[in-house]
């Protein structure tokens, strides 16, 4: 679905390339966080991806679309092919929440009986059934962002991009865009999510890519987590994707006594008891005593 081959781009004064050798393969109905530092090159990728940058060496093929050969008047009918959901909503504000998503549709040339019948059943797939007649400003962020997220579905795209959709937003309403996000994926549409959010990365466990000054430095294809240190510059405990052992730490996991605290927990039988108290007995000291050995009341082991 989404193919970059050695991918690299330096923008012009700049020391070092946005995308250095970039190499990934995002398969079709795939969820994919990619995650890294401002300046890391998420931001360039996502422009590759688009056809808003062109790369200066490599190869980019998007739904089998090879964009070497994608023509500049073949570039709008392409990105219809790719919904696209941003952090700053961008909706027109003159535009009712119905029209918002009906302007999309227009513009890639879909008839009104069609908008009518479509419009309708996307509010209703990101919740907002009830708020067709409604303005961008009357609504909340999270609403805001149901909308851009309705506009971008709308044409049924393969690909969705979500450029740092939860930025803005509180942290109820940031888990509820993510759920919004796995449902598109689940009806089959390949989503790629640029974040710093490491609680919604964690959350999913999907496919976490991480990018460092314009390299992938980390790929976990199955149950990824959010592996950025607190000042999201490298992995966190890692190093050439190899954990980093601290003075005095072991990389070997502590064996857990988990047989001994069983068994200590387990009745002990008739026998194990009396065998107990002859043990205890016997490493008692010796004390000293005027009976002779058989005298009454000495008892004689």
């Amino acid at each position: 679905m989404i193919l970059l081959d050695h991918v690299t781009k330096q923008y012009p004064g700049d020391k070092r390339p946005a995308l250095d050798d970039v190499s990934l393969h995002i398969s079709p109905n795939e969820f994919v966080f990619l995650v890294g530092k401002s300046g890391a090159g998420k931001s360039t990728l996502l422009k590759m991806i688009t056809k808003e940058e062109s790369p200066d060496s490599g190869k980019i093929i998007i739904g089998g679309i090879d964009l070497d050969y994608t023509k500049k008047k073949d570039i709008p009918n392409y990105r219809r092919r790719i919904g696209v959901v941003f952090q700053d909503y961008k909706l027109l504000p003159a535009r009712t929440v119905f029209e918002n998503v009906a302007f999309a549709l227009e513009i890639a040339g879909m008839s009104n009986y069609e908008i009518e019948k479509t419009v309708p059943k996307v509010l209703e797939l990101v919740g907002l059934a009830d708020k067709g007649s409604k303005f961008p400003d009357q609504l909340s962020g999270g609403e805001q962002q149901r909308v851009s997220i309705a506009r971008a579905i709308a044409r049924q795209p393969k690909v969705l991009i979500a450029d740092e959709p939860t930025g803005n937003l509180d942290v109820l309403t940031r888990q509820e865009i993510i759920d919004l996000l796995k449902k598109i994926n689940d009806y089959g549409t390949t989503v790629l999510v640029t974040t710093h959010d490491e609680s919604i990365v964690n959350h999913l466990m999907k496919r976490v890519i991480t990018l460092k000054d314009g390299k992938i430095i980390s790929d976990q294809k199955q149950h990824g987590i959010y592996r950025l240190d607190s000042d999201n510059d490298g992995m966190s405990g890692f190093h050439n994707g190899r954990p980093i052992r601290k003075p005095g730490q072991s990389l070997s996991r502590p064996v857990r006594p988990v047989a001994a605290r069983q068994v200590a927990a387990r009745p002990a039988t008739p026998r194990q008891t009396a065998t107990r108290r002859v043990v205890a007995a016997s490493k008692r000291p010796a004390t000293r005593t005027n009976k002779p050995l058989n005298a009454p009341g000495r008892r004689v082991v």
